[in-house]
């Protein structure tokens, strides 16, 4: 028989959740006439069921016990927004237990506990998805998953922070400083209150190790990816990197080559011709290397109530389309089949923007090339400029190297009496080796 209602709940009723509801309602005959299934909205998941809502929803719609949702077996899919791990975990354990397939766009939870819960949904034979939980509105998982299935993935490298984004841009275009930025970035709602998990990289990790396991078909968490923030860069770091040609962006990176993987996110120096070079602002972009398809880039808007209820919703219709074909949990959610060794960061090859500075005087150059040559690191380029009577400042451009060879020279030069510090070192990728 074919199933022409099918009953959700939601758990968190915040900004995103409020769009969800707002997508269900709005499109409802649309969605129907697209696949044959009225959703309807059983139950909304909230701390105080008493709080006035920014729409109009019935009270007795609105619960604060996860269970209604989970031990309902009327409501078929479990749409969670309300982020956390370790409760959050438990309550869409329990709801898978119960049958219901799950949607979410929880990028911790699936960072950290993605493993668990895909096994736990394949026994139970019902779906898990998830593609809100890295770019917003952008689609990303999916076509990892299917359209570039053939491919062999080689590269990922996004901006998938638009706060970080945002504020580099700022301090590109306008001259602004780092702190002047964050605070406009604040008040614009672009950045929480506590800007740390934007700031300090460590949104964007979660989000690549979710990219790198589906792209590499290995299991990256979070703890294997190597993570740096923006708050080091400078207003001499920007002008560098446009006197050099190129933009600083803050990007998560994911290469892959015969049986290992690395993952990182760091500021990176990035060419101007470069595709990510020209995303600005708080939009994000995916860039992915295949062997089939070769370069391609997904661009759009990376957060937000209607964007991520947008890829929100192409979940739900998905699953609702395998729940009346009686196909949810056909197919096992996770694809990490591969055994691929994680790289350490040392292992791991760039070229480098290292900005010195040092006494004015002769010689000084040519004793730090020297220990760059002896620790194995070439420099392609160098610049140096005047600053104040008695010192100046040396930036250069190494060819590609391995971190490790990088730090040990570093290491040697910040004991150089003639150095007076190591003001900057930021990756470089994209630029010629």
């Amino acid at each position: 028989m074919e199933m022409k209602t099918i009953k959700v709940g939601i758990m968190g009723m915040g900004t995103v959740g409020t769009g969800v509801m707002k997508i269900i309602e709005a499109q409802r005959e649309y969605i129907y006439n697209k696949i044959g299934v009225n959703l309807e909205i059983k139950k909304v998941l909230v701390r105080d069921v008493t709080k006035e809502r920014n729409i109009p929803v019935h009270p007795e719609v609105l619960t604060d016990n996860y269970e209604d949702i989970t031990k309902d077996p009327e409501i078929k899919i479990c749409i969670e927004v309300m982020g956390g791990v370790d409760t959050t975990k438990d309550m869409l354990l329990d709801a898978i237990e119960n049958g219901k397939s799950i949607v979410t766009a929880n990028k911790d939870l699936m960072a950290i506990s993605g493993k668990e819960i895909f096994e736990k949904a394949y026994q139970a034979g019902v779906d898990v998805k998830f593609e809100a939980s890295v770019a917003g509105g952008i689609p990303i998982i999916r076509p990892l998953k299917d359209c570039l299935a053939a491919n062999r993935v080689s590269e990922i490298m996004g901006i998938i922070n638009g706060t970080t984004n945002y504020i580099l841009t700022n301090m590109t275009e306008k001259g602004s400083n780092f702190q002047d930025v964050l605070r406009e970035a604040q008040d614009l709602g672009y950045a929480e209150a506590d800007p740390t998990a934007d700031i300090e990289g460590f949104d964007a990790a979660r989000k690549i190790a979710i990219l790198a396991s589906i792209g590499f078909n290995t299991r990256v968490t979070l703890n294997d990816v190597h993570v740096e923030g923006i708050t080091k860069i400078t207003s001499q770091d920007i002008a560098y990197a446009k006197e050099l040609g190129f933009v600083i962006k803050l990007l998560g990176i994911a290469k892959a080559e015969p049986g290992e993987v690395e993952a990182r996110v760091h500021p990176v120096f990035i060419p101007k011709n470069h595709p990510l070079a020209a995303v600005n602002d708080a939009f994000n972009a995916i860039y992915v290397k295949g062997d089939a398809v070769g370069e391609t880039m997904f661009y759009g808007p990376g957060a937000g109530e209607m964007p991520t209820a947008s890829a929100i919703m192409g979940d739900v219709v998905e699953v609702a389309q395998n729940i009346k074909t009686e196909t949810a949990g056909k197919r096992y959610n996770c694809t990490c089949f591969e055994k691929r060794r994680i790289k350490t960061i040392g292992e791991m090859e760039a070229q480098y923007y290292i900005r010195l500075t040092v006494k004015d005087q002769p010689g000084v150059l040519a004793s730090i090339a020297s220990v760059f040559g002896n620790q194995g690191v070439s420099i392609g380029s160098v610049v140096q400029k005047r600053r104040g009577e008695e010192m100046a400042e040396i930036v250069l451009i190494t060819h590609g190297i391995k971190e490790q060879n990088v730090q040990d020279a570093l290491q040697i030069i910040q004991g150089l009496s003639t150095v007076e510090v190591v003001s900057n070192v930021i990756r470089v990728e994209g630029g010629n080796n």
